[in-house]
């Protein structure tokens, strides 16, 4: 995988999750860019950073990353009173990577997507979070629906977000172990993830909008949640 972007290769290197076997950079970015040089940047041109990326928005550099280090769902689970965020078929690589931002600012326990019909971690998404990816630990399952079973016999309690909910998103009290499911743009959770989830909550919406974007319904919830369980 080569990454690309300011952010997702320095936060790759913050983290020391992959194992960077190389870093191009040019001129600019490297008399810039301190830790560039102390990572041993190689100088490269702007056409030949686009084209070992891929991209136009390498900012200057790229760096060959590996594969992304997906953690097991079971992982998260284990951790003690985790609060965990599950997409449910979630496509646009651009929600992904801004959930992901999110979660890692609000200090989530981790994320949780699907291995088929979904978004995966791609260089786009590590641009899109900004390098939140290499910190947050992303799970991948087969089965959605599976997964939440096995988060409510681990003790969790799972909420899917869901418009036409009769629960307010402010009503439970979302202590312990929590599991938040948001679905796919446009069509929502499916019927069979939302019947897994113990309730559905709505965001309320007071303009002539029907719904907000899935990345920022899922950033309010998640802060929604991580304050509610700081106060408890």
């Amino acid at each position: 995988m080569i990454l690309y972007g300011r952010n997702p290769v320095r936060e790759a290197l913050r983290a020391g999750r992959r194992t960077i076997a190389g870093i191009w950079a040019t001129e600019r970015a490297i008399t810039r860019e301190s830790w560039l040089r102390a990572a041993g940047a190689r100088v490269a041109s702007g056409e030949e950073l686009e084209r070992r990326s891929g991209s136009p928005d390498h900012q200057g550099i790229c760096a060959d990353a590996g594969g992304y280090p997906y953690v097991s769902a079971p992982e998260l689970l284990a951790v003690e009173e985790p609060f965990v965020v599950a997409l449910d078929e979630l496509q646009d690589p651009q929600n992904l990577g801004a959930i992901a931002r999110s979660a890692e600012c609000a200090g989530v326990t981790g994320l949780v997507i699907c291995e088929r019909r979904a978004a995966s971690v791609t260089p786009a998404v590590a641009k899109a979070s900004a390098g939140a990816v290499e910190h947050l630990r992303i799970a991948r399952v087969r089965n959605m629906a599976d997964f939440l079973g096995d988060a409510k016999q681990a003790g969790a309690w799972c909420y899917g977000a869901d418009g036409a909910a009769t629960t307010a998103y402010d009503e439970p009290d979302y202590s312990g172990a929590v599991v938040l499911v948001m679905g796919a743009e446009g069509t929502g959770l499916r019927p069979r993830v939302a019947k897994s989830c113990d309730a559905l909550v709505a965001l309320p919406l007071h303009g002539r909008i029907e719904s907000l974007n899935a990345s920022a319904a899922a950033t309010v919830l998640m802060y929604e949640i991580v304050q509610r369980r700081r106060s408890a």
